[in-house]
């Protein structure tokens, strides 16, 4: 099974919550899948983790940092990709404070903007409570970690 690394983002805000965005799969291998996940993506062949976080955080919320800390976690697990490849996915996260700018889509793929319905700033009692699906299923420890 081929590997495949991604930079994740835990963005918090100043009141302590965390953005996540929304996805909706209506077609393809995740037709129905409905789950609210942290900003990332993959590492390009050329980049670092560090790198494609960057990256990721400008392309997906227009936030921009020249820089950002050591990995707060990493994560390993099999995931089906939305061509229904199935691949063994390595993140590494990585903690982003924000002050509340308004969040950019300018640079969403064409799939990201079909798949991603909805952003939303989380509370840790929020994210206690909901029956939604969020991942990572361990982002309730993540924070706690970092947000004492």
């Amino acid at each position: 099974m081929r590997q495949r690394k991604s930079a994740r983002l835990l963005v918090i805000d100043k009141d302590r919550r965390v953005l996540l965005f929304r996805f909706i799969h209506k077609a393809g291998a995740l037709a129905g899948q409905d789950y609210w996940a942290t900003p990332g993506g993959g590492v390009e062949d050329d980049e670092t983790f560090h790198d494609a976080a960057i990256r990721e955080l400008r392309e997906e919320t227009g936030l921009i940092r020249e820089a950002l800390g050591e990995p707060l976690a990493n994560r390993e697990f099999s995931l089906q990709l939305p061509d229904g490849e199935y691949v063994s996915s390595f993140e590494q996260y990585y903690l982003v404070t924000s002050d509340g700018v308004a969040l950019s889509r300018l640079e969403w793929t064409p799939q990201e903007a079909e798949v991603i319905a909805d952003h939303r700033w989380w509370s840790r009692d929020e994210l206690r409570q909901t029956t939604d699906v969020v991942w990572p299923e361990n982002l309730l420890d993540m924070l706690a970690a970092i947000t004492k």
